[in-house]
């Protein structure tokens, strides 16, 4: 019975390992979404410690891949000592993941103050130009999140752009795609995209930030398992001589 519960417990430890291959790629993955997310998104946002969970989860995923093949190794060589490591490791990433779910939290409800403060300000510098990075941010975001000024169209009435070029009219990018040859002029409002952008970056953002959330606490789940399995296998093979007698054989066979 003992040596049956640890042959299953090496199974899903090989499983286990396996598995941890294949969330290193997707946490890798989901960082380097969150980065390149950011640099469309970076003028909304001042705090560059915003992107702390998404440095974390790509070492993490790193860490994984590294993880899996001690595992692997650890589980077919029976290796005490392998799967001590294999065991403190996971312990250490495991923690880590906790870390990057906390931190999550805090920067997904700093999200809004963040766009709040710095949005007024990115309008006011737009000039309407794509050599100017203000100007192809905006320009960028209303296209992809098909909005219009800060809480409407009419919002750019106030910007320094709108006055000084005296047209009545807002950037093109405000237009929708089913209009064709859109102005942006404020007297068919009808062509614009009626929404906001401040509240669509908001959750766009609190979107990407809940991506990095539900990873870390999907493959923390995973590591438990793992670690359980890898004490399972240490705390038998210490308790259980027929086993030790069975690895003592096949060592010299």
């Amino acid at each position: 019975m003992g040596q049956c519960g640890i042959t299953s417990s090496k199974t899903v430890l090989v499983f286990l390992n396996l598995i941890f291959w294949a969330a290193a790629g997707i946490l890798c993955y989901i960082g380097a979404y969150v980065f390149i997310t950011y640099d469309d998104y970076d003028h909304f946002f001042e705090d560059v410690y915003t992107l702390i969970p998404a440095v974390i989860i790509i070492a993490v995923g790193t860490l994984l891949f590294i993880i899996g093949l001690i595992g692997c190794c650890a589980t077919i060589r029976e290796s005490s000592c392998g799967l001590a490591t294999f065991a403190a490791i996971l312990l250490l990433v495991f923690v880590t993941e906790c870390v990057v779910v906390v931190l999550g939290y805090i920067y997904r409800a700093k999200v809004e103050d963040e766009v709040n403060h710095s949005i007024q300000k990115v309008y006011n510098e737009y000039n309407g130009t794509n050599t100017d990075a203000p100007s192809r941010a905006i320009d960028y975001v209303q296209r992809q999140l098909h909005c219009c000024g800060i809480h409407s169209y009419s919002d750019w009435r106030n910007t320094r752009w709108f006055k000084e070029s005296k047209n009545n009219s807002v950037p093109v990018s405000c237009c929708q795609p089913s209009i064709s040859n859109c102005t942006g002029t404020l007297t068919r409002p009808a062509d614009l995209y009626q929404e906001g952008c401040e509240a669509l970056v908001v959750k766009k953002l609190k979107e990407i930030m809940m991506y990095v959330i539900w990873a870390a606490l999907t493959f923390a789940s995973i590591q438990m398992l793992g670690m359980l399995c890898a004490c399972v296998v240490l705390c038998r093979r210490s308790h259980d001589p027929a086993y030790e007698l069975l690895v003592t054989t096949n060592s010299y066979a």
